[in-house]
């Protein structure tokens, strides 16, 4: 983990135990609420995603740029004040391009991604179950493979744990109010270019 400047304070007896029921009220609590956004975002939809796949509909690239702008500044702003502590998963270029791959042809297969998936089948659009189906099967194939893809393909291209404004020798808050801006301004000319 990357520890925050003014540490998160850390002690060496074991967290108090969160009641399991907790984290599962917690997990639907968040789960529902996720799902509710995507369906009112209207990325539930086939027509909406197949639309974003044709450069027809530009919902999607809407939403996933208010999340990663909103996510980025939350996160970031959280550890500058020492309430979390980052948890960097390690860069793997081999492993992250072929997953990258894997994920984008089955999107343009099916028109949906887990998340959305979920929100559609909630929403009864029974389409989507061929994709869950799929979804298990890969789930169940990678598992099994797990052993064989951690001495192969997960060692290509290893970087560690490293961030974009590390690699460009850029300071973090500088990066970050740069990518905000640049986000803002993206949603700003999607919106115009493609009003909903």
């Amino acid at each position: 983990m990357i520890n925050p400047g003014k540490a998160v304070k850390e002690s060496s007896a074991p967290p108090p135990a969160v009641p399991a029921g907790g984290k599962l009220v917690a997990a639907i609590i968040f789960g529902t609420a996720f799902g509710f956004l995507l369906q009112k975002g209207g990325v539930g939809k086939y027509n909406v995603l197949i639309g974003q796949l044709l450069l027809q509909d530009f919902t999607v690239a809407k939403i996933m740029m208010t999340a990663i702008l909103l996510g980025m500044v939350g996160v970031f702003t959280l550890h500058h004040f020492a309430k979390v502590n980052l948890d960097i998963h390690p860069t793997k270029i081999g492993a992250q391009t072929i997953g990258g791959m894997l994920f984008g042809i089955g999107f343009a297969l099916i028109a949906y991604c887990p998340g959305t998936g979920a929100a559609a089948l909630g929403q009864g659009s029974w389409d989507v179950l061929f994709g869950m189906a799929g979804l298990v099967a890969g789930s169940y194939l990678f598992a099994e493979m797990s052993g064989w893809l951690k001495r192969t393909v997960e060692t290509w291209g290893d970087k560690g744990k490293v961030m974009l404004p590390d690699l460009l020798h850029i300071p973090r808050g500088v990066f970050i109010v740069i990518l905000a801006v640049l986000l803002i301004v993206g949603l700003f000319a999607l919106e115009r270019a493609f009003p909903r």
